[in-house]
This record gives structure tokens, sequence and C-alpha cells, in this order.
């Protein structure tokens, strides 16, 4: 009896150790530091849908600032074959243009699995510790990816001339970005978000948009950005809460928690690496 006795609290204690280890929070990634320049504005233009006119007026007011590039910092949850893993994370834009991420999740607070995504002059590359995914499907994927990410600098949406808003109803509007942007082809591809907005407070709460889950995908799934709750943040109301949801998974899969934004920094050449650095 013994035996058994000492084998389940074995079993017990590894499991405890188990979930504390996926308890508890990284430190974040140390703050990034390069200078910036001088935010230039535009003038809020006048032919926006009332829920977009409304939800830049809250932010900006009646003059909309210039970002070129934004290098968003934080923690966050990742679920990961089915296992809901502590991160921290990286994620650095050329806004409108190019994209790379870092993201390592935790355990203990100590690196587990690292994760580098580039997304460059169109074609993206996901290094994963399990293999690496590209192709158009991923092409697809990441340019979405590139459009929902402004959230954390909504104001690309209007100073970048091959985006525009359509009008949906009072609390809805369809943003229409970009896809394979050649200049040398006849027409442009473009993509769909349908954007929610909140009809209390009049900013947003939710992007949908179909997109390929994968790179073996052949169909697209319905892809859900939500946010979940807007904060003060350096001199703007910033999204510090957000959430990634696959609608057949029904439940989101990955949590961001921003704690940093720099805007307007020279990442041409940080944007090419891997890792923190």
């Amino acid at each position: 009896m013994k035996p058994v006795i000492t084998i389940f609290a074995l079993l017990v204690l590894i499991g405890l150790l188990l979930w504390l280890g996926l308890q508890m929070k990284p430190e974040p990634f140390p703050s990034y530091t390069a200078p910036a320049t001088p935010l230039q504005t535009i003038p809020l233009p006048d032919d926006l849908p009332a829920p977009v006119d409304r939800f830049y007026r809250q932010l900006y007011g009646d003059t909309i600032p210039i970002i070129d590039s934004a290098v968003i910092s934080g923690s966050g949850r990742l679920r990961i074959n089915g296992i809901i893993l502590p991160a921290r994370f990286r994620f650095t834009h050329a806004t409108g243009q190019n994209y790379r991420y870092y993201i390592e999740t935790t355990f203990f607070g100590l690196p587990l699995l690292k994760v580098n995504e580039h997304f460059l002059n169109g074609s993206a590359r996901l290094e994963l510790p399990f293999g690496t995914s590209e192709g158009d499907q991923v092409d697809q994927g990441a340019n979405l990816a590139l459009w929902a990410e402004a959230i954390w600098m909504p104001s690309l949406w209007l100073t970048d001339g091959r985006v525009c808003w359509e009008a949906l109803d009072e609390n809805s509007a369809t943003l229409i970005v970009p896809f394979k942007n050649d200049p040398s082809a006849s027409t442009t591809e473009v993509e769909r978000f349908t954007v929610s907005f909140d009809p209390d407070t009049g900013l947003l709460q939710s992007m949908r948009s179909l997109r390929y889950k994968g790179a073996d995908s052949t169909s697209k799934t319905l892809w859900i950005n939500e946010v979940m709750e807007w904060q003060m943040l350096g001199d703007y109301t910033q999204p510090v809460l957000s959430a990634v949801t696959w609608q057949d998974e029904g439940t989101p899969w990955a949590r961001f928690t921003m704690l940093e934004v720099v805007y307007n920094t020279d990442v041409s050449l940080y944007i090419q690496n891997s890792g923190i650095e």
C-alpha cells in the first residue's frame, strides 16, 4: 500500500509543480530605447462613417498622428496544443509594410519555446521550435495580421492612402486593406475586416476577417480580434488587453497585455533580426 501512496503523492507533487510553473508570469523584455522622432499630424478626414469618426475623435481629437513604425512589448498567454502557456512578446512594425514578431513562452518565468516570425516585402516566414511555415496561405494570414495589429497604431488606417472605410451601420464599418500590392498590376487585391465599435464608449471592440489557419489550409476560417480593455498609455488611449480567437475553437488561443509602445524609431535593421536583439 505504501508504494501506491508514494507514487500518488509524487504524481500530485509533479502536477502541482507543473501548474505553478505555468502560472508564473515572465519578466517583461527590457524597454526598447532607440531614439524616436516627433510625430507629425494630419487633420481628421471629414468623410468617415459615423462610428469610425466617433472612434478617432475619442482617441485623437481633430488631428491624426502619422506613425511610421511601432515597437510593441508586453506579456500574454498562448494556447499551444491545448496547454495554456505564459508568454512575453515584442512586435515590431514598419507600419503597413513589414513586421517582425519575437515571442517567448515560459515555465517558471524561464524561456520554454521561442517564436520568430517575419513578414517582409509581402512574404512571411514563421520559425517555431518544431518547424518552419511559409507559403501563400501563410502570406495571406500575415498580411491580415499586419493590418489587424494596427489597432496599436490605428491612425495608420487613415494615413495610408491604400486603406479605406465603408459604412455598415451605426456601430460597425468595413475596413478595406491592400493585399499583394504590386505596383505593376492593373488591379490591387484587397482584404476586408468587419469592425465593431462599443455603442457606449465609441471605442473599437472587435475585428473579424477570413484567414487561412495554416500553410496547409484549403479554406479560410473566421478570425476574431477583440479589445478587452482600453487605457491611457503614454500620450494616447491604447488597447492594453486584447484577445485572438479562431471561430472553430470558440475561445481565445492568445491573450496579449500591452506594456510599452515606442513610435517612429528607425526599425529598418531591427525588423530583420531574430530574438530580442
